[in-house]
């Protein structure tokens, strides 16, 4: 008899889940914060240097960062992200900033302000100053009043200067920043432009609260040299090594494109679910929906920064999460297969699949947590998506599924109804029949997967030799992160050519034969520059293509010293996530596994960095997000089959090296459905990003396509196999202990 109650009692769970989500959803959306790159701004590293030779400590990092961090709030930006990284650099974080330009001059400027004689010795000093406000001239032009804590002090000062008339000394000459060495009043006041900001006649003794500095500034210029003289001198010298900055325009669109190719690419992974796997499918969907509402709110709860590369993994985690689905179907399908009853198929398969979601999880969820610590700010954005979504598909996508799937078998309503889970009854076995230690029929009984694994040994070592000549000789296209230099992104709204942009950076004495085309009609151009530019000269560029196409173009710099750590921080990754999987899959299998695993998934990275040297791809920082993430990707699929062949070895109890090769191959044979479908699931959401999302992660889904398929190549024909061989020659040696495991958390 159908249990109705449990029926309504999902209806009403999903009506209740459903409604609150879509009256929430819109305003949790609206409070997420954007990163840069979805909404414009700019991102600076700074080498911090002591100066006038004191020593460089903690407290002068976190004096330093609050001064900085005055500055900001002088501009009115909206949640500044400063930050100090290790034991001399300081990084700032500026999103939604609408002059870029002003931002960068005032957070560099060291804002050192002194009252010089001729002879540039200092007579006053910017401690003296109690505050500045930008005022005007009795002929309306903009100025800035400073108002001084001593008058008496500055009475004597003035007084012993109006001495000094007769041979004209009597200047007090105004200085920001002035370098020791560098200037001087007489050098300066020949030039049609002199550096400091203004040189005053005193004739008399003046002992007045306030000082007027006239200096020929306009508006905006007076206003930000009161906000810099309020905010303080800096206790440090600031050298810009690493910075990046993105165009409104450019923003908004990456956040347009990425946004449409997510929906495209999430809308689609709903479709196949249902067609593959119809009424679970359905369950799936709907805890999919949850799932991708949980990670928003969390990320609205943390407070955390959405960037370009986090929506990517947003998307990729949809595609990675169905997984967990997909594990427990095909569990279930199994077990309906094998003649349990609809509900003593669905509890067994929740049971024997949760280990294998559990292991499989971990493993990506320790590559995310190496991303995170090694990357940089974009790419520590996409492991904060990875990680939390991970985390958050244990709740949605294992016990959300539970839930809801749970309700529908524990009414009764599916009982004798396989084909609700895609089982053809001609498939089911008679579990009255005595099988004794007969391996079970599958779909693929056809397909032998170890009998050509030399070949798949050959044709592995063959691209490895290939790829170390090809990366001998060819060498890799090194983006700006890796390489040090300057890249300009410019947006247009007509085609561009190449003879155009270098006309136009020579209008403003830049040159660069480094000028490539991109976007579907030639609108958008990169050109790269040799070393890092200075401020000024991405002022310059910045005005000049705004001025011209309306577009303010995106400019990042990295120094030598930040693209050698870069790379060397990418390799400590690898090795590090290497070394973390070893050690976790030897505790939960054995070492032979652990080995093959990660050969297996060094064999996945070597390719993709092959096929990209091949096609002189740009490798940079986001690259090296996509690397990881597919040796997190990779782990996964291989563990799922290493969980069935360890499953098979305490049902069966190999006791030869046939029984064991019959064994790999069953437990391949098991678990080749649930592989096709999540390569197929990551791959649909990965190629969504890749046709309709933004260009600037073009080469990060390529990556992610490539080693998808390349992970799923080394989990069936490389690690397997390899655990194979090993195990076949210690059986020759003799018995050792089995590898089965109790099959409990």
């Amino acid at each position: 008899m159908v249990k109705r109650g449990r029926i309504v009692a999902f209806f009403l769970l999903v009506i209740l889940l459903f409604s609150t989500m879509g009256s929430t959803v819109k305003g949790i959306a609206n409070r997420i914060n954007l990163g840069l790159d979805l909404q414009g701004g700019f991102e600076v590293l700074y080498d911090v240097k002591p100066i006038d030779g004191q020593k460089l400590t903690k407290d002068t990092l976190e004096s330093a960062a609050s001064a900085l961090e005055e500055r900001v709030n002088a501009l009115g930006v909206n949640e500044p992200n400063i930050q100090i990284e290790g034991d001399h650099r300081i990084r700032v974080q500026l999103a939604g900033v609408k002059d870029q330009n002003e931002a960068r001059d005032l957070l560099s400027t060291q804002a050192n302000l002194t009252f010089r004689d001729v002879n540039d010795k200092v007579l006053l000093n910017g401690s003296e100053i109690e505050g500045a406000k930008q005022a005007y001239t009795q002929n309306n032009q903009p100025n800035v009043v400073l108002t001084l804590k001593n008058q008496k002090k500055f009475g004597e000062i003035t007084q012993e200067l109006s001495k000094k008339a007769a041979t004209r000394e009597n200047l007090l000459v105004i200085w920001l920043d002035y370098e020791k060495g560098k200037n001087s009043y007489k050098a300066e006041s020949q030039k049609q432009d002199p550096k400091y900001l203004s040189a005053a006649s005193v004739n008399q003794k003046l002992s007045q609260k306030e000082v007027t500095i006239e200096g020929g500034f306009d508006i905006k210029e007076a206003q930000n040299l009161a906000k810099l003289i309020n905010a303080g001198a800096l206790p440090v010298q600031l050298k810009e090594v690493y910075s990046t900055s993105v165009g409104a325009q450019f923003g908004q669109t990456a956040l347009e494109t990425t946004m449409y190719a997510g929906i495209i690419g999430i809308g689609l992974v709903f479709l196949f679910m249902l067609a593959f796997y119809r009424f679970p499918g359905f369950i799936a969907c709907i805890t999919l929906a949850i799932y991708v509402f949980l990670i928003l709110l969390v990320y609205d709860w943390m407070g955390a920064v959405l960037t370009l590369p986090g929506i990517a993994a947003l998307v990729l985690n949809v595609g990675m999460a169905v997984d967990a689905n997909i594990i427990t179907y095909e569990r279930i399908k199994d077990e309906i297969k094998r003649g349990r009853s609809i509900p003593s198929a669905y509890k067994a398969g929740n049971r024997r699949s949760l280990v294998t979601i559990f292991d499989a999880n971990i493993t990506t969820l320790l590559a995310g947590a190496v991303l995170f610590y090694f990357g940089t700010s974009s790419v520590q954005g996409f492991a904060t998506m990875l990680i939390v979504g991970i985390l958050i598909s244990f709740i949605t996508c294992v016990y959300g599924t539970r839930l809801f799937l749970g309700l529908w078998v524990n009414s009764r309503a599916l009982n004798k109804k396989p084909r609700i889970f895609g089982v053809n009854p001609k498939d089911i076995e008679d579990l009255s029949e005595d099988k004794g230690n007969h391996f079970p029929k599958t779909k693929f009984d056809k397909v032998d997967f170890v009998k050509h694994s030399k070949k798949f040994f050959t044709l592995s070592i063959v691209i490895t030799i290939a790829g170390i000549i090809l990366l001998s000789t060819m060498k890799l296209n090194l983006g700006i992160d890796f390489a040090s230099g300057t890249r300009v992104d410019i947006k247009a709204d007509s085609a561009l050519t190449q003879q155009e942009i270098t006309k136009e950076l020579a209008e403003i004495h830049m040159e660069t034969e480094d000028i490539t085309l991109s976007g579907q009609n030639n609108e958008r151009a990169t050109a790269q520059f040799k070393g890092a530019l200075s401020k000024d000269e991405i002022a310059k560029i910045k005005d000049h293509f705004d001025d011209k196409y309306g577009t303010e173009p995106s400019v990042s710099t990295v120094s030598p010293t930040i693209g050698r750590e870069l790379a060397k921080n990418a390799l400590y990754a690898v090795l590090i996530a290497s070394i973390g999987i070893i050690i976790y899959v030897s505790i939960r299998f054995e070492w032979k596994m652990a080995l093959a695993a990660v050969i297996a998934l060094l064999h996945d990275a070597f390719v993709i960095i092959t096929l990209f040297s091949l096609f002189q791809l740009e490798v940079d920082v986001t690259f090296i997000a996509a690397v990881l993430t597919i040796i997190g990707y990779s782990i996964n699929d291989t563990i799922v089959s290493f969980d069935r062949i360890r499953e098979n070895m305490g049902i069966f109890k190999p006791k030869t090296s046939k029984e064991l090769t019959n064994i790999v191959n069953l437990s391949l044979r098991e678990t080749f459905t649930r592989s096709i479908n999540t390569i197929v699931t990551v791959v649909i959401t990965v190629i969504a990003l890749l046709i309709f999302g933004s260009e600037s992660i073009q080469n990060f889904s390529i990556a992610l396509l490539i080693g998808l398929i390349i992970g799923a190549y080394s989990s069936l024909f490389i690690a397997s196999q390899l655990w194979l061989v090993w195990k076949k020659k210690e059986m020759k040696k003799g018995p050792k202990k089995s590898i089965e495991k109790e099959d409990t958390l």
